[in-house]
């Protein structure tokens, strides 16, 4: 006669847990956070490079100072047409004041693209590929940062300079890096573009050690070395007022002659 119990067994109450199959963590990279920058930042950063360079308004006036370092080292051309592309700009946004951001920046754009020498054109796309960070308004900080990563390459192609060649590069390479790394970290906007142009007047200090490999101060080798390059430091102007135009604060420019 069978023993076996006419309906199965009961599950365990207590399964023994099976083993869980290994699986690589995905990691799922966090967006750097949309930082924007203050309303009419392209108008008071226009503004802040007009007043920093030309003569007779609120800031430093320092395209005089830059034609004589050009003077020494170069042609002595550069301050006048820094003088001469700005004063265009001024004279364009005066007549019709621009919208926005990217209207503010054109109009400098234009100015020097309208200057000669090598510097103007340079300049000149440098600020066109800044205008053209962002459509409408105001751009954010990762836009910015963008540009002037943009804006940098383009000023090294047609240029043909790297770091140390004692030109505007010098300045423009280190600030571009900066900010990107500032936007990366989601530093604020005042303080990102406060060490981006620290960055910029670091790297054009340090011109006055070089020994210039492009443009015209590369003609008189040895006899350069000691001055700032002018382009490295208008470049280095034109960040800080970019920094001045995000916090409010005025325009320090006494590095040039100091």
């Amino acid at each position: 006669m069978s023993t076996a119990p006419d309906t199965a067994p009961d599950e365990p109450t207590n399964p023994v847990p099976q083993p869980v199959p290994h699986t690589t963590p995905v990691t799922v990279p966090v967006p750097a956070p949309v930082t924007a920058l203050a309303d009419g930042f392209g108008a008071r950063w226009t503004a802040g490079i007009l007043a920093a360079f030309l003569p007779g308004g609120d800031g430093d006036g320092r395209a005089a100072e830059l034609g004589r370092l050009d003077r020494l080292a170069g042609d002595g051309d550069f301050g006048t047409n820094i003088t001469s592309a700005l004063g265009r700009a001024r004279q364009a946004v005066e007549a019709e004041p621009p919208r926005d951001y990217r209207g503010w920046l054109t109009a400098v754009s234009r100015g020097f693209l309208g200057t000669g020498g090598t510097s103007g054109p340079l300049f000149g796309m440098f600020f066109r590929d800044l205008a053209r960070c962002c459509d409408a308004g105001e751009p954010t900080l990762a836009e910015l940062s963008a540009g002037l990563g943009t804006a940098v390459a383009t000023v090294q192609r047609y240029g043909r300079a790297e770091v140390g060649h004692k030109t505007m590069v010098d300045a423009l390479v280190p600030a571009a890096r900066t900010l990107e790394a500032e936007v990366a970290a989601g530093t604020a906007a005042a303080e990102a573009l406060a060490r981006t142009a620290d960055a910029a007047v670091e790297g054009a200090r340090g011109t006055a050690a070089l020994v210039a490999r492009r443009g015209r101060a590369s003609y008189v080798g040895d006899v350069a070395r000691g001055v700032l390059d002018p382009g490295a430091a208008a470049a280095a102007i034109v960040l800080q007022a970019a920094a001045a135009a995000q916090s409010g604060d005025p325009v320090d420019t006494g590095w040039v002659s100091g």
